[in-house]
């Protein structure tokens, strides 16, 4: 495995390359971006994952000082899986202050988008800058963030962008919690609460397989279900999977999704759910 750090010893060494699969991190691994390292395996005979904390997605007042870096630890846990780890610094990825950004579509603006200003902006800037550098055949990223997942593929399909984007599954711990690296963040009180935010998916999933057609009664159900046991709910909604717009009566792939906090840390989940099947 070999470790990487700049764009032009990156481009030398993937240059004879014809089969790359390319996992986008910002470090801090747990088995979830393991797991995504795996399935890369299946889709290219040269594995590249890059691990770079991207500062345009945080916002003011956001922990981007204290996000996580953990670079030698990461490594130790790739060997084996990737052939190549690209760790640029912020100067290496932006050698100029950048000026040129991808906007982009307008469910960024929504869910995460709402809370978070400029968020998806920045990732889809990044994201366009990495797939530049690394000219995979195939990107890989997880689930978990599905907001952004869905955001990748319409930069790609809107830009004819040479790259499949592969979804990876949400890796769980075994209370069903999402794994995250900012679970670290939580106490161990937090900790225990946390998985209240997957069961309540699940409710809502089974809610809807028998039939629960109001969606509106239970997201809000759901916001409730949360706040009376102290979270601060940024939103769970149900929304289609092609397109993530409301779900309306009729539509069969379907999506529930949900931001909340408990104390300073904000946690993700989503599930996916056909009903009528």
């Amino acid at each position: 495995m070999q470790i990487i750090s700049t764009v032009a010893q990156l481009r030398a060494r993937l240059g004879c390359e014809r089969a790359i699969a390319f996992v986008p991190t910002m470090g801090n691994l747990h088995e979830g971006h393991l797991n995504l390292m795996r399935l890369a395996r299946e889709h290219g005979d040269c594995v590249v994952a890059s691990i770079f904390v991207n500062p345009l997605q945080f916002g003011p007042n956001e922990d981007f000082d204290q996000y996580p870096r953990t670079l030698d630890a990461d490594c130790a846990k790739l060997q084996g899986l990737v052939d190549v780890v690209f760790a640029p610094s912020v100067s290496e990825m932006y050698p100029v202050p950048q000026t040129v950004f991808v906007e982009p579509p307008p469910v960024a603006n929504e869910l995460c988008g709402a809370a978070r200003p400029g968020h998806f902006r920045g990732m889809a800037t990044v994201v366009l800058k990495l797939l530049n550098i690394v000219q995979s055949q195939t990107a890989l990223f997880g689930k978990k963030d599905y907001q952004q997942l869905h955001i990748i593929r319409q930069l790609v399909t809107q830009l004819n962008l040479p790259v499949g984007i592969i979804g990876g599954e949400t890796v769980r711990a075994k209370d069903g919690l999402a794994l995250s690296s900012r679970n670290q963040y939580l106490t161990d009180a937090e900790r225990n609460e946390a998985v209240f935010l997957s069961r309540t998916l699940q409710t809502m999933r089974q809610d809807l397989l028998q039939g629960d057609c109001d969606f509106t009664l239970l997201q809000q159900q759901a916001v409730k279900a949360l706040s009376d046991r102290g979270w601060s709910v940024d939103y769970v909604a149900i929304r289609n999977q092609s397109d993530l717009q409301p779900a309306s009566g009729g539509q069969r792939d379907l999506v529930i999704l949900a931001a909340a906090r408990l104390g300073k840390t904000c946690l993700l989940d989503n599930v996916e759910v056909s009903v009528g099947e």
